[in-house]
């Protein structure tokens, strides 16, 4: 999160800086790729917020995520994975494979897409068991030594082991629901976490192992057996199960505990397009041109089972890849075709501005231009069209709620949240939050403040969703980092 925090200022900077050298697009539903008569990929048609289609034109880099969450009429998902097609899954409901399909549709190939990783470990809300949509616990849980157990309280597998292991040994035992529990020291270990979990409701806090195992309906002695078998599997460092690593014991029944319900889940989409070492989306001819592909979105990055962490290298390292070739090919059209259409005199001059910041100048029959903002990308529109702007008009009181009245907003069709003292009407928000709409309703008639800040910096409000703000607490003081100018009213 803060990789893609510190990315999205950048392109911000960049946007305000060099409004000529890029845009940001909101509400653009992208529908179509475009294609000349050689077949290669000259832009995209996308569908505006008031239906109205609009064509950019240039070299495309689809980022479109997986399908871990296609439960649409044409879903990939269940066309290769119908065994699995009917679990939960931690994706928003935007993982349906819409770049995926829009390849396949031009003829372009696909691998792998059955590979789909399946993560043992996500949190069941113990007042939404069948919730479609789930949240993930952290390897991170386990890494510090939490323990997985049946619903009879036994140990049934090596904790750290690979997602597909775990998951199988679930299956296998068949003794759902299982908890993961995590003593005194573990929890300190990774307390934010868990603070985090359980300001969502989805871990609990307990004071001893008497009440783990009351909570489980199982009887105190049971709980305390498994307890001393794995403080000797800790001692000999000869675990039934196979497990090597071991941290934070020994256990003990009067030690505090976090527990957690946890089940199999949807999580990883290994299967994707078909690229090569540039990122150039493939067909069965050989290379599309003008289409890359990066992110989840590509296929055969992970192998048969992504580990932990490694969806960095699909984002962070292919996502430069696919920039540095596709800008590579631009250039590449510029020097055969020139910088405006029919454009076949003078000579192509590559320079860079001595201002030291890496733009590259064209220059063509002594004409130049920035290549970024050739005849191949789109010019003269506004910066971050249909981006919803904080308001310049002169700042006015701010209306003031109590936490009753907050309250009384508390569902999908009519929502508002507390953030640091001000009210916010997350209604129209919800299906563009990026951690999906769930994250958000949890809080429906609440004050979200301590989770909101564990995961945002307060001027996220007024950068990304100015107009969700109406008023404030009666007597709160927010702090101006947080504040818009005009709150709606």
């Amino acid at each position: 999160m803060t990789i893609t925090y510190a990315l999205m200022e950048k392109l911000e900077a960049i946007i305000d800086e060099h409004p000529d050298l890029a845009q940001i697009r909101y509400k653009a539903h992208v529908k179509t790729l475009l294609r000349n008569e050689k077949q290669e990929v000259i832009g995209v048609e996308y569908e505006d917020a008031d239906g109205k289609k609009v064509q950019l034109n240039g070299p495309v880099v689809l980022a479109t995520g997986g399908y871990a969450a296609d439960f649409t009429s044409d879903s990939l998902l269940k066309k290769y994975r119908p065994d699995i097609y009917n679990l939960p899954t931690t994706n928003g409901d935007y993982s349906t494979g819409d770049g995926h399909k829009m390849v396949l549709s031009i003829g372009g190939s696909a691998i792998d897409l059955e590979k789909v990783q399946v993560h043992p470990t996500g949190l069941v809300h113990p007042d939404e068991p069948n919730a479609k949509v789930l949240f993930l616990a952290a390897e991170a849980l386990r890494g510090v030594g939490g323990l997985l157990l049946t619903n009879d309280g036994h140990r049934f597998c090596d904790e750290l082991g690979h997602r597909d292991y775990v998951t199988g040994k679930m299956w296998e035992n068949n003794k759902a629901p299982y908890r993961l529990l995590l003593n005194g020291a573990a929890s300190k270990e990774i307390e934010w976490h868990c603070k985090h979990y359980m300001g969502r409701g989805l871990m609990k806090h307990f004071k001893s192992g008497a009440e783990v195992a009351k909570e489980m309906g199982i009887t105190p002695s049971v709980l305390e057996s498994t307890f001393s078998a794995y403080n000797d599997v800790m001692k000999t460092k000869k675990c039934p199960f196979g497990k090597k690593y071991f941290s934070n014991g020994p256990w003990e029944m009067n030690d505090e505990f976090y527990v957690a319900i946890v089940t199999p889940v949807l999580h990883y989409t290994m299967g994707g397009v078909e690229i090569n070492g540039y990122c150039e989306v493939q067909s069965a001819t050989g290379t599309i041109p003008g289409l890359y592909a990066a992110g989840e979105l590509a296929g055969g990055v992970h192998g048969a089972n992504r580990l932990g962490g490694s969806s960095l290298l699909g984002c962070v390292v292919f996502g430069r890849v696919a920039g540095d070739a596709a800008s590579k090919y631009l250039l590449d059209e510029l020097s055969i075709k020139g910088p405006a259409a029919g454009s076949s005199s003078g000579a192509l001059k590559l320079e860079i501005e001595p201002s030291g910041n890496g733009r590259v100048v064209v220059s063509w029959g002594g004409a130049s231009s920035a290549a970024a903002s050739s005849a191949a990308a789109p010019s003269a529109a506004p910066k971050k069209k249909d981006a919803p702007a904080a308001p310049e008009a002169p700042a006015q009181p701010y209306k003031e709620y109590t936490m009753d009245d907050v309250a009384k907003h508390n569902t999908e069709k009519d929502c508002w949240v507390v953030v640091d003292g001000q009210v916010l009407d997350v209604t129209k928000f919800l299906p563009d939050h990026p951690g999906g709409k769930k994250a958000v309703l949890i809080y429906a008639g609440k004050d979200a403040t301590a989770e909101f800040l564990m995961m945002h910096k307060l001027d996220v409000i007024p950068r990304y969703a100015p107009y969700t703000v109406i008023g404030k607490i009666k007597g709160s003081n927010p702090s101006p980092a947080g504040m818009v100018a005009r709150p709606k009213l």
